[in-house]
Parts: structure tokens; C-alpha cells; sequence
């Protein structure tokens, strides 16, 4: 390798980078549309896995239970999700997507798929499949380190 003067570029560098970029992208098509990723990511755990609590989908975003208790209120104000159960503390809140959830999760789905095809159009789809693979196999291996 030729040396250039210059330091080697840090791969995590250029993920966190690039990782910017698509979300700034994604949150602003999201906006668009009234919605941002908290409700997408909210939308996504439930219709994967009605039932989760407030806690278990804080956690899962990394933020605080009080955040994601506004931003599942915002949700129900929208209709895209109810409580089966009876409001009460220390209750655990039996979540559910609606239909009208499923169908704004779709619309997000279809925000993503908008910024995955203009990352594929970027880098060819051979690299763009290499890059989610190397990825996910780098995301396994940091959480498994924790």
C-alpha cells in the first residue's frame, strides 16, 4: 500500500457518516408525512410484537419511558394504536397496531425502501447486499460484546 501522508480512513468514521446522512434523509421524508422514526420504530415492535410495554419499547429505541409514553400517545391520537387495557399505574399496557397503524407503518416502510434504493443506486446492488451483510455481522458483534 502506498503511503499517502494521510491517516487510513476509519471505516466507523464513514459508517457513522453515511449513517447521518440516511437518517437525516428518512426523517425528513418522514416529516413530510407527519410521522417521525420513534413512530416508525414504535409501529415496527408492535405490529412484530403486539404487547410490548412502554419500558421494553424505550429500551429498544434507547430512549426514556416518558418519551416513548408522548410518542405512543401520539400514536393513539392518530389511531394507530390501542390500548386494550385499562390505563392505571404500574399496569402493564396491552399495545396493538390498528389498521390505521398497519397503514401508516406501510407508508414508512415504503420511506425506507425509497432511501434503500437511492443507496443502491449510489454503490450497485452487489455492494449495497455486501454492505447490509457486513453490517449486520458488525451490529451482532458489538451487541454480543456488551
Amino acid at each position: 500500500m502506498e503511503e499517502t501522508g494521510q491517516p487510513p480512513i476509519s471505516p466507523a468514521l464513514l459508517l457513522m457518516m453515511l449513517g447521518r446522512q440516511l437518517r437525516d434523509r428518512t426523517d425528513a421524508e418522514l416529516r413530510r408525512q407527519g410521522l417521525s422514526m420513534r413512530h416508525f420504530s414504535a409501529l415496527g415492535h408492535l405490529a412484530h410484537q403486539p404487547g410490548l410495554s412502554y419500558s421494553e419499547l424505550a429500551r429498544r429505541d434507547g430512549i426514556t419511558a416518558q418519551s416513548m409514553q408522548s410518542t405512543l400517545l401520539q400514536l393513539q391520537d392518530m389511531g394507530a394504536v390501542e390500548r386494550r387495557s385499562a390505563p392505571g399505574r404500574g399496569r402493564t399496557a396491552d399495545l396493538q397496531v390498528t389498521a390505521a397503524g398497519q397503514e401508516l407503518l406501510d407508508r414508512c416502510r415504503a420511506v425506507l425502501n425509497e432511501v434503500d434504493g437511492r443507496l443502491r443506486d449510489a454503490v450497485g446492488p452487489d455492494q449495497a447486499a455486501l454492505m447490509a451483510e457486513a453490517t449486520l455481522d458488525a451490529l451482532t458483534a458489538f451487541s454480543e460484546s456488551s
